[in-house]
């Protein structure tokens, strides 16, 4: 059964390079307006920057019955991570950066969350001859090696992103993750997908879902939208409707029963009301897709007559009768 969470920091003071939004909200008052948005079943908690006591988090967790969906480590933050972390040139550097990875493991035994998920944000380039290719490739399959051999029942889920904090990040593609998994060879890893890197990298999500999928590796899920030119963390379906229907199709084709976390940010609007949106939305359309399944959707997919498809998705996913 799939289960709603929702990135912790977003609940709380965000900023972009002009303007602050929100207010400044310690852990608890972030769980106690988590725990009254509907629908909600957990949070996404970054780590080490915003939890790092365990038994100050499990008691939260039992206060406002909320489950912890994901420990999002942070390996970008740290001034020595300015220019990568997993994959600086200095050994102390990249040591730093797993053990973060490896602490986050430890948090995440410590207070019963079956994941870690971590985006390398600060590890790619912005020029042409500005970095060897191969030996960063090499670096990520040592750090992320190591950090997958430690404390391996507790999945490692690797978040791709095409850019920021640098221009392009190395990890950038649902294919480029799964290669690098490959490469790596070891259990204990898995792909984070968020729904918006993959519109705004040019990609479908449905596909990439696909992707991951066939891939056999677990997968986690990101929702949010954006209009395809940069990560805004718009609420889901709010710019890609149908994307995100068809996205959420396949997550019930295939099973998942896991959270979907939102990873939306609320700056202008509403924040109890930006993710109850994100829940209710996307409930809803699983609930028509269900219903749409039931009358046939599937063979007249498997019919190749796409106007007999948009038909159908005009009268049961629209209602335009």
């Amino acid at each position: 059964m799939i289960k709603y969470a929702v990135i912790s920091s977003f609940l709380g003071k965000t900023k972009d390079r002009f303007h602050e939004y929100n207010q400044a909200l310690d852990l608890e008052q972030k769980f106690k307006i988590a725990s009254e948005i509907p629908g909600m079943a957990g949070l996404e908690c970054v780590y080490p920057y915003e939890v790092s006591n365990a038994e100050e988090v499990k008691s939260l967790m039992k206060k406002y019955s909320l489950g912890i969906s994901a420990v999002n480590v942070n390996v970008k933050a740290e001034p020595e991570f300015r220019n990568g972390g997993l994959t600086s040139p200095d050994k102390n550097v990249r040591n730093k950066a797993v053990r973060f990875i490896k602490e986050a493991k430890d948090f995440a035994v410590a207070i019963g969350a079956d994941k870690v998920t971590c985006c390398p944000l600060g590890d790619g380039w912005e020029f042409s001859f500005q970095t060897d290719y191969s030996k960063n490739w090499t670096y990520l399959k040592e750090t992320f090696g190591e950090a997958a051999a430690y404390k391996p029942e507790i999945t490692l889920y690797i978040e791709y992103k095409p850019s920021e904090t640098r221009g392009t990040c190395f990890i950038n593609t649902a294919a480029k993750t799964i290669l690098l998994i490959r490469e790596i060879g070891l259990p204990g890893l898995g792909v984070t997908i968020d729904v918006g890197h993959s519109i705004y990298g040019g990609a479908n999500p449905a596909e990439e879902l696909a992707l991951l999928h066939d891939s056999g590796l677990p997968y986690y899920v990101h929702i949010n939208d954006n209009d395809a030119k940069w990560d805004w963390d718009y609420f889901a379906g709010s710019k890609h409707l149908l994307a995100y229907a068809e996205f959420l199709y396949y997550l019930r084709k295939y099973g998942y029963d896991d959270y979907v976390t939102s990873d939306t940010s609320p700056t202008r609007w509403d924040v109890k009301g930006m993710f109850e949106t994100n829940n209710r939305i996307t409930a809803r359309l699983l609930s028509r897709l269900e219903e749409m399944e039931r009358k046939g959707f599937d063979k007249v997919l498997e019919s190749g007559d796409y106007m007999a498809v948009w038909k159908f998705i005009e009268e049961e996913l629209f209602g335009l009768k």
